[in-house]
């Protein structure tokens, strides 16, 4: 058990450099394991799901060099058979992205994962991959998968859940495809894959409207250094914690503010947060500079449209909403259900522990921040999921009373240091 206490009277204060992030973490070991040529990573994410991906590369045959400073991948363009099973463990981005990596090589592969991971649907980015001519099996529909590279056709392809790892995983087979791979959405998900296989000098064309991608099968990828900005799903931590503790003033440097990650932010603002962006000179992915002070908070609707945009950070939504002046719907969210954990359940039973007035839909849930009532129990658990790990440490530094969490060592899938970074702010540590 870990203790959790509220933040002191004086608020939050300082800055926090959050972790690179995770999603272009992963993506960035990939290309530059099939790019000629030698990638330099830098601000990488040390964390559990990434490290399955380094290691995972690591047993297909690329020479891999980790140090904390920095990770270079010498690619070959070509992958080796593994000697064993890829063990993914939580690692959900990395398992479906190494399905289409893994669709056309010349041989078979094996990726197993662990309890909540096998636990998670397959099937969304199998079906593709098979219709293209990969040989997949799954075990009803979950891992482990057994991948039998074969040569690949394009295909044209409407995403019937938005998912940027179903997208990314076609753009991965895709590129080892015979022709131009097409994929439509209804919504636009996160770009990331698009933006790094054009650093890595693919030619790919992006539509106006952001929702259709054509990728030319065949092309080769050269090595680029990849500087990975600080995951703004991460920093959404701090932002909630500093927009719901009084007396709050906190700052978060160079983190990336892609158009598809910034959802939390905007919903932060419509609900009346008070943050202020300062842009920075990139050549990649976007960089801001982020100041966030506590405010009083309006309650807020969420609809299927603005879901793609916060599927991640809908824990915390959930909890701002909790510290809202009125009542706040969120529908839509029905893939919270095959998150690592049914994220809808899990949301509605630990804040019902802490008194909010929380009541679940079957794609979501409806809050009234106006009825609060004493915890009920002071022991909350993560369910082994990272964001509600992350969350309830959130929500514990404005509770009435300390929490003891069960299995915090869920936080070390995407932020090792998580609490100790929010001690610093809580003790004003301006390092």
């Amino acid at each position: 058990m870990t203790v959790l206490t509220a933040a002191p009277a004086t608020g939050l204060h300082g800055h926090v450099r959050v972790p690179g992030d995770k999603s272009i973490s992963h993506r960035a070991l990939m290309l530059g394991a099939l790019a000629k040529g030698t990638t330099t990573i830098t601000n990488f994410l040390s964390s559990a799901d990434c490290l399955s991906t380094l290691e995972a590369l690591r047993a297909l045959g690329v020479p891999i060099t980790y140090t904390e400073q920095q990770v270079t991948v010498h690619g070959g363009g070509r992958l080796k058979p593994a000697h064993v099973a890829l063990n993914m463990n939580n690692a959900g981005t990395a398992t479906r992205l190494l399905m289409g990596l893994l669709a056309a090589q010349p041989f078979t592969s094996c990726l197993v994962g662990d309890a909540s991971l096998s636990k998670r649907p397959m099937r969304r980015v199998s079906q593709p991959l098979a219709a293209m001519g990969a040989a997949i099996d799954l075990d009803a529909g979950h891992l482990p998968a057994v991948i039998t590279g074969r040569p690949l056709k394009a295909i044209d392809y409407t995403l019937p859940v938005a998912s940027a790892q179903v997208k990314s995983a076609i753009l991965l087979a895709g590129l080892q495809a015979a022709g131009t791979t097409i994929v439509r959405e209804a919504l636009p998900t996160r770009d990331h894959t698009e933006r790094m296989l054009k650093a890595f000098g693919v030619r790919l064309t992006v539509s106006a409207d952001r929702q259709t991608i054509a990728l030319p099968g065949g092309q080769p990828l050269i090595a680029t250094p990849v500087a990975v900005p600080g995951d703004m799903s991460s920093a959404a931590f701090f932002i909630a914690a500093a927009t719901i503790v009084p007396n709050s003033h906190i700052r978060l440097p160079q983190v990336g503010i892609n158009p598809t990650r910034t959802g939390f932010l905007q919903i932060v603002r419509r609900m009346g947060g008070n943050i202020k962006v300062t842009p920075l000179e990139s050549a990649g992915e976007p960089l801001a500079d982020l100041e966030v002070t506590d405010t009083k908070l309006q309650p807020i609707d969420l609809a299927a449209a603005d879901i793609p945009a916060v599927i991640d950070e809908l824990p915390l939504v959930a909890l701002l909403a909790a510290h809202a002046n009125g009542v706040s719907h969120i529908h839509g969210a029905e893939e919270l259900r095959v998150k690592e954990t049914d994220r809808i359940q899990t949301i509605v039973s630990e804040l019902r522990k802490l008194g909010v007035a929380i009541e679940a839909y079957a794609d979501g849930f409806v809050i009234d921040g106006r009825k609060t009532s004493p915890i009920t129990d002071a022991h909350v658990d993560s369910h082994g999921d990272h964001r509600i790990a992350m969350m309830l440490a959130v929500a514990a530094l404005v509770a009435d009373a300390p929490l003891e969490l069960h299995d915090a060592a869920a936080m070390t899938v995407s932020y090792p240091d998580f609490l100790t970074d929010l001690e610093r702010l809580c003790k004003g540590d301006l390092r």
